[in-house]
């Protein structure tokens, strides 16, 4: 009896959340496509008016009218790229929709790419790099054969920013899963892993997490990934399900879908083109495809896997890090539980609850020597605040624990510096409005701070007003790092 009333209980749990991510799904969905309707509408009605101006001036024209204005030539500022985490899209999905909410136009050069949503951290690393530099995503002969996906992959004729390097790097500013993404590109510029480029991890300049998946989450194994295993999935959960839907729109292919959001996969050629019935038959029993290879993000997420993930990651000398971790829980009487009620998106208040009382399975191997429950608590709906601040596993990077901006300026590159604020985990995306005021505060932080305070000596790469040295860096090298 016991027995049956805890499947009973689970599988009301498995449909609750199932019906509460698929209404957030659908309202995001309703939202773009109501915006694009509207936007249109607009534009029909609209009187046609003679403009001279075929659009703003590009940066050549704005240094062009500063050199007729007798101003000096002003050189450009590296780009800051947005990238996205889970299920998210970069401009030019889901019609006018912001993944950021608007964030990037707060400063005049910030890209925001569209990567894989589910894909493997891998795969979206590969991507990002041929979006900034151009040519067709190449994910590597190895990786493709080892995964049964094809090596070659998008085209992007030109590059969003082509002069790409050491002498014009970039800023990234990752959010969940996506500071991840950063890092394993960083990497991979380290290795000059890039046929034909010769790249260095000083392509880099600063990469700033926000709610960001560095050690994993337990909110994985309450999704459906096994304990213990980090790789396969429960025969029953709201992983499985999301598995069959993503296979069913792949192997339809709707051009139109497909081009409004995309899952990613294309380059496992999963469409009915490809595939015929049968190989729908094999894709959903699991026998084909990203979900039975592994060769998609969630095992990427697991702790097992996030700790095989670091363990090939460096902190690079040169590379400025900041980290927000975010929490909505508090400690009542020794137990941990969600710190509000209306703090929480309702997407996420079930999540916030499960992850304070989480405890790993007694016949499942504890993910890493030393683990404790008490140490996951804390969390975001998301993620756990321990796996936000810095890189802890397999080996813990320098870091360094921020209450107040001012005590740790000037920044020195290749620690972590990270703030703990209260907030869930899509504080920072799609939520301006309920946000508010603060959510505004934290990106123009998050921008001044790559404009202001995260540069190198040499060479200058800002405007001549910036190619100042910056003040002597403290030694840190007797002090104590690790904030625990």
């Amino acid at each position: 009896m016991a027995r049956l009333s805890i499947g009973i209980l689970g599988l009301t749990e498995l449909l609750v959340s199932a019906a509460v991510h698929l209404l957030f799904g659908f309202y995001i969905f309703s939202t773009a496509v109501a915006s694009d309707l509207s936007q249109a509408l607009t534009d029909c009605f609209r009187p046609n008016v003679l403009n001279l101006a075929t659009g703003d001036p590009d940066e050549g024209g704005k240094r062009q009218a500063a050199a007729l204005d007798g101003s000096p030539p002003q050189l450009p500022q590296p780009p800051i790229v947005l990238v996205h985490g889970i299920f998210g899209f970069g401009k030019g999905k889901l019609g006018g929709l912001s993944y950021f909410a608007g964030a990037e136009k707060k400063d005049d050069h910030v890209l925001v790419p569209d990567l894989g949503s589910l894909t493997s951290i891998h795969d979206r690393a590969r991507e990002l790099f041929y979006y900034l530099k151009g040519g067709q995503v190449d994910y590597g002969e190895e990786h493709s054969r080892n995964f049964g996906h094809a090596q070659l992959g998008k085209i992007y004729e030109r590059g969003h920013h082509p002069s790409w390097d050491e002498h014009h790097p970039v800023h990234f500013v990752g959010h969940s899963a996506g500071v991840q993404v950063a890092r394993v590109l960083q990497q991979m510029l380290a290795e000059k892993a890039f046929s034909g480029y010769d790249t260095s991890e000083d392509w880099v300049l600063s990469i700033t997490s926000l709610s960001g998946a560095i050690n994993g989450t337990i909110r994985t194994y309450y999704d459906g990934m096994r304990p213990g295993n980090g790789r396969t999935m429960k025969s029953i959960c709201l992983l499985q399900l999301c598995r069959i839907g993503v296979t069913l729109f792949d192997w339809f292919d709707i051009a139109w879908l497909k081009n409004y959001y995309n899952f990613g996969f294309d380059h496992f050629e999963m469409g009915w083109r490809k595939t015929g019935v049968s190989g729908l038959a094999e894709l959903l029993l699991g026998n084909t495809g990203p979900f039975a290879t592994g060769d998609w993000i969630l095992p990427d997420l697991t702790i097992e896997g996030s700790i095989k993930l670091n363990s090939g990651l460096r902190t690079f000398p040169n590379t400025f890090y900041f980290s927000y971790a975010t929490k909505r829980t508090r400690k009542i009487f020794g137990l941990t539980v969600p710190s509000t009620i209306l703090g929480v998106h309702p997407l996420l208040f079930l999540r916030v609850l499960q992850m304070c009382r989480w405890r790993f399975p007694r016949n499942a191997s504890l993910p890493y020597k030393g683990y404790r429950d008490e140490d996951w608590e804390d969390n975001d709906g998301a993620l756990n605040t321990i796996s936000m601040t810095h890189p802890r596993l397999p080996v813990e990077h320098p870091s360094l624990l921020v209450v107040d901006d001012s005590t740790c300026l000037p920044l020195q590159p290749g620690i972590w510096y990270y703030k703990i604020i209260e907030a869930d985990h899509i504080f920072f995306i799609l939520n301006r409005e309920r946000a508010g005021a603060q959510f505004d505060l934290m990106y123009d932080g998050i921008f001044q701070r790559c404009r202001k305070h995260m540069f190198r000596r040499t060479p200058a790469l800002h405007s001549e007003s910036s190619q100042l040295l910056p003040p002597k860096l403290p030694d840190y090298s007797s002090r104590r790092l690790e904030n625990k």
